[in-house]
């Protein structure tokens, strides 16, 4: 039976400290750390050598897709009530609002060094302790609203801007593609500032701290962030009935993109999966 992941502002005051309580306990037996070690590792850009998966790339739906699955799988371990929450970012816009909640994910990070002090992540409650990450610091960081250059979380109109394309993706596939679902919300743009910001891209901007870069599974909100990006996946399929994920075979040899990205039927690393396998998940999970 499928089980339910729900809008974290609707979470009961139990069902913030279970989830809670499981990442906490994944993130103590050593497993979550994994995690922020396989993001790193699977985010290379448009100008790297090689197979794009995670990131500029047709995958990177499916990608964080099963990702996700791997986290709630873990969590559920734990605690088999827990689903992931998702953060609806068009509705819950401030810094004081869910999730920034002292009983869910903590809140902003103080201005000296941006080290997040409340909540059950903020370093000096001693369960938290960053081991994977591009710097030095052991602490969890937030910047929300990103104070030297402040700028907005996306609108409803901008994600509308992406989910009414019924393309799934374009060729050549990659972060300077302007047409297609998948990049609209993934959010690689051009221009300055929030222009070049979209959607997903500029949710991890808004956040900032630890949400910058390959490391950013590091702060807890990552999941709630995924989780309603793979909700948005979810409401264009259902909008778009009989749209598939694109390309459906790989690009020729001799295109830029060969061998640098997943076709429909090939398999994701890290994992013995395919998107097509990952289209349909309504067996596994729903939203509420």
């Amino acid at each position: 039976m499928a089980y339910v992941r729900r809008d974290a502002g609707t979470l009961t005051g139990a069902e913030r400290r279970r989830f809670v309580k499981a990442l906490l306990e994944v993130k103590r037996r050593g497993e979550y750390d994994e995690f922020v070690r396989t993001h790193v590792a699977y985010f290379p850009s448009d100008g790297e050598e090689g197979l794009r998966t995670a990131h500029m790339a047709p995958s990177f739906l499916p990608w964080h897709r099963r990702f996700l699955l791997d986290l709630e799988r873990a969590l559920r371990r734990v605690d088999s009530s827990v689903t992931v929450p998702y953060w609806d970012w068009t509705r819950d816009r401030t810094t004081t609002s869910v999730p920034w909640t002292s009983d869910l994910l903590g809140g902003n990070g103080r201005r000296s060094d941006r080290q997040v002090t409340t909540g059950p992540f903020a370093y000096r409650e001693g369960n938290w302790t960053i081991k994977e990450g591009v710097t030095e610091g052991a602490f969890l960081t937030r910047d929300l609203g990103h104070s030297r250059a402040p700028i907005d979380l996306p609108t409803k109109s901008e994600l509308e801007w992406a989910l009414k394309d019924s393309a799934y993706d374009v060729a050549p596939w990659d972060s300077t593609v302007t047409r297609g679902f998948r990049n609209k919300l993934e959010g690689w743009g051009t221009g300055r500032g929030s222009a070049s910001w979209r959607n997903h891209n500029r949710v991890h901007r808004w956040v900032g701290g630890a949400m910058l870069g390959g490391a950013s599974v590091n702060d807890p909100v990552f999941w709630l962030h995924h989780a309603f990006v793979d909700l948005q996946w979810y409401r264009w399929q259902r909008r778009h009935r009989g749209a598939r994920y694109l390309p459906a075979t790989p690009p020729a040899s001799g295109d830029e993109q060969h061998d640098r990205i997943v076709a429909r039927h090939q398999k994701l690393p890290p994992w013995d999966v395919t998107p097509d396998e990952l289209e349909d998940v309504g067996r596994i999970y729903r939203y509420a």
